[in-house]
């Protein structure tokens, strides 16, 4: 989700009055966001990190063994 968009929900659901709306804590659907969020990170920087190691001259077969797959699906999923 976009910075923009997070930050619209966000200021949206801090708009309710809990008093007049018969709602439920949104802390299960931030916690949503912010796991999605980190799977984002997590897979920039995992490719950053394989850009970098063939950059360095790494195999595509060590790169499947650091991945726990084969150089195959490693070059598949990240190579050019």
């Amino acid at each position: 989700m976009s910075t923009v968009i997070r930050d619209d929900v966000d200021a949206w659901v801090d708009s309710l009055d809990p008093a007049s709306i018969d709602m439920r804590d949104a802390v299960h659907f931030r916690r949503i966001i912010a796991a999605r969020q980190a799977v984002a990170n997590a897979d920039a920087e995992l490719r950053a990190a394989v850009a970098a190691a063939r950059d360095a001259g790494d195999s595509w077969a060590i790169i499947g063994a650091a991945l726990d797959t084969s150089r195959q699906a490693a070059f598949q999923r990240f190579g050019r």
